[in-house]
Parts: structure tokens; C-alpha cells; sequence
């Protein structure tokens, strides 16, 4: 068990952001660019190597400054937005600024940090291909915006052509960035094996398990099969009260993780494989289709942790 003397919160911002020290009432605030990032290092380098780091998801503009701390071996947690904000909450404060948020986020950190996980990132590359992914998804999101466009009733012929342009473009443009995404995989070993593995499991292809990799990190490390369940918000919660039993539903999770599973669920279920049997054994039993496909995409990203947390056992034996 790691004892840490310091801790430290993040607020990050699209263009800045602010640093706060438990216990100490000043922040401090830096540009969201590897300048201003290598100065915060600098200026908070004689403390650094005792300090938990706790820092927010925030759409990506976390990552370069993420990134940077891990490859310079510091602990740094990445926080989950939602239980920040009911641990804030639970003190009844309502007011929010940028420093109030570096401070609570330190707080966070003091009275959790035996609960809370490190941040591990997946190789040097894992920056450059979470940045493809993101790219990719937003040219898919563009895409399926201009076949729609390009069906409603009331668009001329001009526009209709001009909406064809803008799907063949984009098609090749989702190619080419795919294809880096592989590339850049394909040169390392351990993504490279991870991607294998993952393939193995029914309604997983290259596409899939490469999102997967890249958007959850944490799939294999050291969670169980209820841990990562809940964070790509699988897991059913409770609803009950004395006697009363209500109706357990699933919520919240990573964002982006529900799609693919949903896209490996579908594809599972039409495979001639043991997960299309659990899946139809649901359906026999009664179970609506929405609720047996939600606990087949639970199954396969539990497999898929499980697979992958057997392979660093065994790589870390050899």
C-alpha cells in the first residue's frame, strides 16, 4: 500500500489548466500545451515523486497532460466525473470555479486514494491512436449525417450530389485513418497481441478490439468481472426497499464503450458460437431482447477482461 504526503487536483479546461495542493488555499494555472505542462512540472518537480495526481475526464483535453505524468513514472489517477461530483455535493456546496474544482479533486484524493486505481497507459503510442480513434468516430458521426441528408425528401438534386461527394470523401477518409490505426497496432508487440486475443472471442473484430483497446485501458488490468462491468456501465443496480424489488437498470459508463459492445453483441448473437446460445437460452427464459442483448454485451466484455488479464499473468511468469 502506497502512503502518498501530497495530493494533487486538476482542473482541466479546453485551453488551460488550474492546480491545487491539499491543504494549500493557492492555485495555479497553465496553458493546455506541452509548454505549459512542462512547467507545471517544473514548478511542482520537488514534490512530484510522493504526490497522487487526481485528475478529471474531460473529452480528451486530459490526455496530452495524462500521458506526460505517466511516462515521467508519477501516480495519477483519472477520476470518474460522476462520483466526483457527489463527492462534492455531499458536502452541500453548489458553487463551482475552476480553482474550487482543483481543490475538491485533491480532497478526492486524500480521503479516497486506497480506493483508487492508477492510471497505466498502454504503450508510448496510446496518445496518437486514442487521437485516431477519436477522429475516426467523429468522420463516422459526419458521415451518417450526410447519408441522412442525402435520403430526406426534400433535398434537391444539387444537394443530394453534393451529399454523394461528401460520402465518398469521407468513406476514404475513415479508410486511410483506419489504416494508420492498424499500422501504428501492428508495430507493437504488446497491442498487437492484445488485439489477437480479443479477436478470439465471438463478434470481436480487428475494429472492435482496437476500440476497445485504445478507449478502455484499464480492460484487463487488474479489475474483476464486476469492476469492469460497471465501468462501461453494464452492470445493473439495485432498486430495493424493504419489500419492495424494483426494476435493476444499467447507466452512465465510459462514453463510447456501449456502441461497440453493442455492435459485438449483435454480431455474437448471429455467430455459431456459445455466446449466441446464452444469449437465445435469455430470450427462452422470458427476458426481453434489449435486456438479453445488454447481458450479452456484459458477458463478452467480461470475457474480454478476463482474457486479457490472463495473458499479463502469463507474460509476466514467462
Amino acid at each position: 500500500m502506497t502512503i502518498y504526503q501530497n495530493f494533487i487536483g486538476i482542473d482541466i479546461g479546453k485551453f488551460s489548466f488550474v492546480v491545487a495542493v491539499h491543504n494549500k488555499k493557492s492555485t495555479a494555472e497553465y496553458k493546455n500545451t506541452v509548454d505549459g505542462i512542462a512547467q507545471f512540472i517544473a514548478d511542482y518537480q520537488d514534490i512530484l515523486s510522493n504526490t497522487l495526481i487526481i485528475l478529471e475526464t474531460t473529452g480528451g483535453y486530459e490526455l496530452e497532460l495524462l500521458y506526460t505524468l505517466c511516462q515521467q513514472k508519477h501516480s495519477v489517477h483519472r477520476a470518474d466525473t460522476r462520483k466526483v461530483k457527489s463527492f462534492i455535493r455531499s458536502f452541500g456546496s453548489t458553487a463551482k470555479t475552476d480553482a474550487l474544482d482543483a481543490k475538491a479533486l485533491a480532497y478526492y484524493g486524500k480521503e479516497r486514494f486506497l480506493k483508487l486505481c492508477l492510471f497505466s497507459p498502454q504503450s508510448k503510442q496510446s496518445l496518437e491512436l486514442f487521437q485516431l480513434v477519436q477522429r475516426r468516430t467523429d468522420l463516422k458521426k459526419m458521415l451518417v449525417a450526410e447519408k441522412n441528408r442525402s435520403q430526406a425528401p426534400s433535398s434537391s438534386k444539387a444537394i443530394k450530389r453534393s451529399c454523394k461527394t461528401m460520402v465518398t470523401m469521407l468513406t476514404k477518409q475513415i479508410n486511410v485513418i483506419t489504416e494508420q490505426i492498424k499500422n501504428v497496432i501492428d508495430l507493437d508487440p504488446v497491442l498487437r497481441e492484445k488485439q489477437k486475443v480479443l479477436k478470439t472471442i465471438p463478434g470481436i473484430g480487428d475494429i472492435v478490439a482496437f476500440e476497445l483497446l485504445i478507449l478502455l485501458p484499464e480492460l484487463g488490468n487488474k479489475m474483476t468481472r464486476r469492476k469492469i462491468a460497471s465501468l462501461v456501465g453494464l452492470a445493473p443496480k439495485a432498486n430495493d426497499s424493504g419489500r419492495f424489488h424494483g426494476y435493476r437498470r444499467t447507466g452512465y459508463g465510459r462514453a463510447g464503450i456501449k456502441p461497440i459492445l453493442f455492435l459485438a453483441a449483435m454480431a455474437a448473437r448471429n455467430s455459431n458460437s456459445h455466446l449466441k446460445e446464452f444469449y437465445e437460452n435469455l430470450i427462452a427464459r422470458g427476458k426481453r431482447k434489449m435486456v438479453a442483448l445488454t447481458a450479452l454485451m456484459r458477458k463478452i466484455i467480461v470475457i474480454a477482461n478476463a482474457k486479457l488479464r490472463d495473458l499479463a499473468v502469463c507474460e509476466n511468469a514467462i
